[in-house]
């Protein structure tokens, strides 16, 4: 019996899986929570207070969930290391970091540990937009052809907008970096001691997008004119999915409890491994992958380009298709924002008395509600637009409040944001001629939340299904560490064929209510008027709140810095 481990780091956690390769099972999974977390407030080695929409990690976390999750799924199994053939890693994408020429992060030496640029950028580090709105001026300027394959604009998210603000702002950082590199590449390197970047990541995120319209170095000289070697730390040499990146080294083996025989992937995006593991392999689907934020990802067999989408590259999710992503920022995010700060304690007591969780409770309570009937909508801008607006610098907006608005309410309109957000994206597609006949769900929410997946099918107008798997992407990830080991081996030699043997069974399905499609219809529209009044015509008013409210922070950073330390925490 074979077996393959596939690794799926998160925002804030990393989860591991054990599958049977032969029946499909997923032995056993084990969840590693970061210790240090999304650092994005008070900087480790002295308490200093970060600037605004900095979101960095510690690279120390990465490992842990290696040397606490691989032993513990192990442990839980039973597996005996010599049948485990292969091990995929797929990560939150773009989350880059400085490392020297071995691969050891700036951020752990001296006197480096000591600047915020020298720790790994989480993919939600906005700090960037403005390097992104540069970018994406310069080439609008330029006629750069190679933008249309990335819906006319990237954002902070992404590799350059990151490197040319550690250019920028901290050069002495990027003169010590040998290399910036994903930190799903650079697991890859700590385990088999070979740096081999993979494709996905470099085209959906550094605009290698498997086509010859790459950037003109004048593009970068234009914005920075000492920025005269873009690719410098990027690199030139990348690596499909399923590529075998090497085995684990003796060390690494030890400590997993494996041995040096187990091939290892290169490295992958969490969403885009997702597809695969939820058993999609043709087009038609529409597959949302729910988490913090979401990733949407859908093939073509065909190259349409789509305006407002993140990226479409030429074998990009699987090979032979076009793939394409988009994506909204603030889902799990919001939720959770709105639980902590906003919910009234007696809700607590009526979960507590349900025997129910906190987003248990609102959930029930927002169920029972029509179409329409809390008066709300929502522009679900919490932490900017990704698609098809492309814009951090927008927030998020509630409108309709009345004092008789209530918890639920809000909580159930919440709700219906992510789903109109994801039908304005479905919309744009299918302008484009891109249309899909299911939308397929997977991630915590597609599991916790029957409300929010019964409101996919209702407002989108299309028939949801979630794969019975809580696992997809890391069920994804151990797929192509089969493909990685090879046939030969016990493994498989494509990940077509890996898809077709294990596809995940469908735990659930929501088919479209006729009355409650038709009764959404009038609340849709009143949120694209507000998508495209705030968003587009009078973008400046939420540009403006974001500027006044920055330069208020920056007063209260500057008169805390003066303070003494003693007083600093007051």
């Amino acid at each position: 019996m074979s077996y393959a481990i596939g690794i799926d780091y998160g925002t804030e956690s990393g989860r591991v899986l054990i599958l049977n390769l032969e029946t499909g099972e997923e032995v056993a999974t084990a969840t590693v929570s970061y210790a240090h977390g999304v650092i994005d407030h008070l900087f480790p080695p002295d308490g200093t207070i970060l600037p605004t929409d900095y979101a960095l990690q510690d690279p120390s976390d990465y490992l842990a969930v290696l040397t606490q999750g691989v032993p513990e799924v192990l442990r839980q199994s039973g597996v005996r290391a010599i049948d485990v053939i292969g091990l995929g890693i797929d990560f939150t994408s773009c989350t880059v970091m400085p490392t020297t020429g071995n691969g050891t992060p700036l951020c752990e030496m001296d006197p480096w540990l000591a600047r915020p640029h020298a720790w790994p950028k989480l993919w939600k580090h906005h700090a960037a937009q403005p390097w992104a709105d540069r970018i994406n001026e310069e080439a609008n300027r330029m006629h750069e052809e190679f933008l249309a394959h990335y819906g006319g604009r990237i954002s902070s998210e992404w590799y350059y907008p990151k490197l040319l603000e550690i250019f920028a702002e901290d050069r002495a950082v990027y003169d010590q970096a040998a290399t910036f590199v994903e930190a799903t590449d650079w697991v890859v390197w700590q385990l088999t001691d070979n740096l081999a970047r993979n494709t996905c990541s470099a085209g959906y995120k550094a605009l290698r997008g498997g086509t010859e319209l790459l950037p003109e170095p004048e593009l970068f000289t234009a914005i920075h004119p000492e920025f005269t070697e873009p690719e410098r730390l990027l690199g030139h040499e990348f690596y499909p999915a399923g590529t075998r990146a090497g085995y684990l080294t003796p060390t690494w083996a030890e400590r997993l409890g494996l041995t040096v025989d187990t091939a290892v992937a290169v490295g992958n995006v969490d969403a885009h491994v997702s597809v695969p593991g939820a058993g999609i392999e043709e087009p038609g689907q529409f597959v949302m992958v729910i988490g913090t934020s979401i990733c949407h990802l859908t093939m073509t067999p065909e190259l349409v380009l789509v305006p407002g989408i993140t990226g479409v590259v030429k074998d990009g999710i699987l090979p032979g298709y076009y793939g394409y992503e988009a994506g909204q920022v603030a889902v799990g995010d919001m939720l959770a924002w709105f639980v902590k700060e906003s919910v009234p304690a007696f809700y607590q007591d009526q979960a507590t008395a349900h025997g129910r969780s906190l987003y248990e409770e609102l959930e029930a309570q927002g169920a029972s509600m029509l179409p329409g009937q809390s008066g709300l909508i929502v522009l679900d801008w919490w932490n900017g637009n990704r698609s098809i607006l492309g814009d951090a610098d927008l927030s998020g907006l509630i409108i309709g409040l009345t004092l008789a608005t209530k918890a639920p309410d809000i909580y159930r309109a919440l709700l219906e944001s992510i789903a109109f957000g994801t039908r304005r994206i479905l919309d744009n597609f299918a302008q484009s001629g891109v249309t899909f006949k299911q939308l397929v769900a997977c991630g915590g929410l597609s599991h916790k939340s029957p409300l929010l997946m019964q409101l996919y099918a209702d407002i989108c107008g299309l028939p949801v299904a979630v794969p019975a798997s809580k696992e997809i992407a890391a069920r994804g990830a151990a797929l192509f560490g089969a493909v990685a080991a090879g046939g030969e081996n016990g493994g498989f030699a494509s990940i077509e064929e890996a898809v077709k043997k294990l596809a995940p069974k469908i735990g659930a399905r929501y088919l479209p209510d006729p009355k409650r499609v038709e009764a959404y219809q009038s609340t849709y529209r009143i949120y694209e008027t507000l998508y495209e009044h705030l968003g587009q015509e009078r973008v400046d008013l939420m540009h403006d709140l974001k500027r006044e409210r920055l330069c208020i922070v920056a007063q209260v950073q500057t008169a805390l810095s003066q303070l003494p330390p003693s007083e600093k925490g007051i």
